[in-house]
């Protein structure tokens, strides 16, 4: 996916063409973490449950501290969080193998899981925000607009992909080699890729905190109602996400195939990332928000086809569609959150949406397999149907709360 074209020459000059390609390989480790985490527990302690719980808990120590490093970011500057952070993740992920095959307590793996959440780099809205800035500094004011749509499309089918990529290799390193490789190689990309990313050159055009602090709102401004509605459709996507997977996996592994999950989960993936990518070149009088209705309207009618899937060919089908609607809605998402960011706080704004991504994804992973095994593969087939509407709710919330003049894109 990083090979694809960025999205404006302008952009590129500044960033510089390695830029890309280093963003993407330093955003895998966030997406194998919960998977990860979650494979190696089962594995090794035998218990779904538990490692449903140290799945949830990553993603709650990511909820609870991604927005607070994102707001030192936008004070700091992104270099001084992310190596230190970058740095201990690395090292909680490579102690987490060793604590879960030894005879810690239950407990102790847990408190380990929300530490990796804790210190989790989110690379994903640190680029966008650098990215942002560029645009904002060094694009033309009557090609800003233009510009920053395409970075938000780039930036959010790069994600589509890596949310592909990521449990795909935790699935094959699982099943070809060991279920502790993957949490290892996550550790190894976190050391290298992350605090090469850190120290790349646009890392230091984040402002710093003199300059920053002048400008910057207050934090309250976080909390409008039309920023959280943007926060809580992130989090609808996560919860889209896991359930999905999740699901899937336990409808294929009813016939001992749950290992073409991952394979079937990318046939969305693809769709996502090039209707993501097909987003920019949309015309600016069909508004953000009406994008959000409409290819969320879409997401429910293909959850709604997906949930009345009974084989293979008709799964596939639904995917298909599921990725025209999932890939478009997240750049939409991404974009308001650009525009409704309060001044000097896109750190802080990228990261809460980012944090709600994976926190949705880590507790609605969890909850499907409970309902997997509860109530049957049939049953939570369902269930993206439901975070769908939760994702379209969100957005019917987003379309009453903000002005009357419409958001262009």
């Amino acid at each position: 996916m990083f090979h694809a074209r960025p999205p404006r020459s302008e952009l590129v000059r500044h960033a510089g063409l390695s830029y890309f390609p280093l963003a993407f390989v330093a955003r895998l480790p966030f997406a194998m973490m919960t998977v990860g985490v979650l494979t190696l527990v089962v594995a090794e302690r035998g218990s779904v449950t538990l490692g449903g719980l140290n799945s949830a808990c990553a993603g709650i120590g990511t909820a609870l501290a991604g927005p607070l490093l994102g707001a030192a970011a936008d004070r700091l500057g992104q270099r001084r969080v992310l190596v230190p952070v970058g740095l201990a993740n690395a090292a909680l992920l490579g102690a987490f193998p060793f604590v879960v095959g030894s005879s810690a307590p239950d407990l102790a793996v847990l408190a380990l899981s929300v530490l990796i959440g804790v210190t989790a780099p989110q690379i994903s809205p640190m680029s966008r925000t650098r990215l942002v800035g560029i645009v904002r500094r060094a694009v033309r004011a009557d090609r800003r607009d233009k510009v920053l749509d395409g970075t938000m499309a780039y930036e959010s089918a790069a994600d589509e992909t890596v949310f592909v990529v990521g449990p795909f290799l935790v699935g094959l390193l699982a099943t070809a080699l060991a279920p502790w490789l993957a949490i290892a190689g996550a550790a190894l990309l976190t050391l290298v890729f992350v605090t090469w990313f850190a120290l790349h050159p646009t890392g230091r055009l984040v402002p710093a905190a003199s300059s920053a602090a002048e400008a910057q709102a207050p934090a309250r401004e976080l909390a409008r109602f039309p920023l959280l509605t943007v926060v809580a459709g992130a989090l609808g996507i996560g919860f889209f996400f896991g359930a999905t997977l999740t699901s899937l996996t336990g409808f294929l592994a009813d016939d001992g195939d749950g290992g073409r999950a991952g394979l079937l989960y990318g046939v969305m993936g693809v769709g996502s990332a090039v209707l993501a990518l097909g987003s920019a070149a949309l015309p600016a009088r069909f508004s953000l928000r009406a994008r959000w209705l409409a290819f969320g309207s879409l997401l429910v009618a293909a959850a709604v086809a997906y949930a009345c899937a009974r084989s293979v060919p008709g799964l596939v089908f639904a995917l298909a569609l599921l990725g025209c609607g999932i890939g478009p809605t997240l750049v939409t998402q991404y974009s308001l959150a650009a525009k409704l960011s309060p001044a000097g706080r896109s750190a802080t704004t990228m990261t809460m949406l980012g944090s709600a991504v994976v926190v949705g994804q880590a507790v609605s992973s969890a909850v499907t397999g409970a309902v997997v095994d509860r109530l049957g593969s049939g049953t939570a087939l369902v269930l993206p149907a439901l975070t769908a509407a939760f994702v379209l709710a969100a957005g019917l919330a987003h379309a009453m709360s903000a002005p009357r003049r419409p958001v262009t894109a």
